[in-house]
């Protein structure tokens, strides 16, 4: 009985390490995604930033129809 036990025990232990493993693995492949998408979202941060600094003044986003050229048609 003792050794059924025992064996029971080892095998638990085994499962555990081998789940364990398993969790480290995997904890280790989504650090490197998440390093991946930290570098993209810090390159689209930047992009963002520069295309801000090169809109010139907000009253051309207003849209005035009064400082626009008619179209073509006109």
């Amino acid at each position: 009985m003792a050794d059924n036990t025992l064996q029971a025990m080892q095998q638990r232990i085994t499962d555990l390490e081998s789940r364990l493993e398993f969790q480290d693995e995997t904890i280790a492949q989504l650090n490197d995604e998440l390093v991946v998408h930290q570098r993209g979202i810090a390159t689209l941060t930047r992009q963002l930033q520069l295309l801000a600094k090169r809109l010139p003044d907000k009253d051309v986003l207003s849209h005035d129809p009064e400082v626009e050229p008619p179209p073509p048609h006109y």
